[in-house]
């Protein structure tokens, strides 16, 4: 039988290397992976729809799917998982040198739906009673300005104000805001500069000790297909997801190899143990319920913040066949 054609966007990690080069291919496809920033794969994809399957903003596709947009459906794959609190940057003439410091003060987030800033408010909330109307936002671009944002959103209560004319980073050093959420790390603490520090130093003993107390491996993306692609052929879904696992299980088996390193970190082994041993032998699992703590967690995540007009059931985000298929594997 002829394979089916299709596109899949994202960026290149050690989780999708195999399918990048064809070492592994979903059964029935043919796919053509293309390497680009995240920024750039979700942004035409929601303006778009350019691609049959793409990386996407796991907090973006919440929102979308609370507010009943069926343009995709995603499989239970994570591309990005991260702890955060190593995201938050403070100005250090702002007197932020706790969490609770940052209540009455300025905050910029390149995006405020976006995923990482979606967990840090959480965590904020939940463990040091700050929530997100104890601070007024600043929504613009990191290093450029003009940003443009996915969904614009607007929350009762919440101080949200756009700045188009001068990036983020700059107004953290000229202490304009008094601190910084952002996925990616600026400038400005790249090149030392003094007035800006992180508010976790140390962080990560912090974001142990956040697994430790929580259990939640923070997750960032996962991978959706255009839904029109999905009604016509359902068993795309379970055709990548089985192909986004082997190659995830491919990654991890070459990590955990001792003989030559699979990568250029020289105490690669060390960081692999103390990982296994925190974190559990499956510590990058794709399915639902063995990321069910995580998904319900950013799901009240995102209706305690706004984002959502109701409480999300994990089950509603994914393709039903791959569910299914979970469930036949568990019993």
């Amino acid at each position: 039988m002829k394979r089916l054609t299709l596109s899949y966007a994202g960026h290149r990690s050690d989780r999708v290397e195999d399918l990048f080069d064809g070492r592994v291919e979903p059964d029935g496809i043919e796919l053509h992976c293309l390497a680009l920033p995240v920024e750039e794969v979700f942004h035409r994809m929601w303006e778009n729809l350019e691609f049959d399957a793409s990386e996407m903003s796991l907090s973006t596709y919440l929102t979308a799917v609370a507010a009943g947009d069926q343009r995709w459906i995603a499989i239970p794959v994570f591309p990005s998982r991260m702890f955060r609190h190593h995201a938050i940057y403070v100005h250090t003439g702002a007197g932020i040198d706790h969490p609770q410091a940052l209540r009455g003060k300025r905050v910029g987030v390149p995006e405020y739906q976006q995923t990482a800033a979606v967990w840090i408010r959480g965590f904020l909330e939940e463990q040091y009673a700050v929530p997100p109307t104890a601070i007024t936002w600043y929504v613009g671009g990191l290093h450029d300005p003009g940003r443009l944002e996915m969904g614009p959103v607007e929350i009762p209560g919440v101080s949200i104000r756009r700045v188009a004319d001068r990036p983020l980073n700059d107004l953290l050093v000229q202490g304009e805001i008094d601190a910084l959420i952002s996925a990616r790390t600026p400038r400005a603490f790249e090149e030392g500069r003094p007035e800006v520090a992180r508010l976790f130093p140390d962080y990560k003993q912090t974001e142990k000790a956040f697994y430790q107390q929580t259990r939640l491996f923070p997750i960032m993306h996962t991978v959706v297909i255009r839904r029109p692609l999905y009604e016509r052929h359902p068993w795309v879904a379970v055709s990548l997801y089985r192909a986004f696992t082997e190659a995830k299980s491919q990654a991890l088996e070459r990590l955990r190899q001792g003989t030559a390193l699979s990568v250029s970190l020289p105490w690669l082994l060390p960081a692999w143990e103390e990982t296994q041993a925190l974190l559990g032998e499956d510590f990058w699992p794709y399915g639902l319920e063995a990321n069910r703590r995580e998904l319900e967690a950013l799901c009240r995540y995102a209706f305690r913040q706004g984002l959502t007009s109701r409480l999300i059931r994990p089950e509603e985000l994914f393709a039903p066949n791959v569910l299914n298929l979970e469930r036949l594997r568990r019993t």
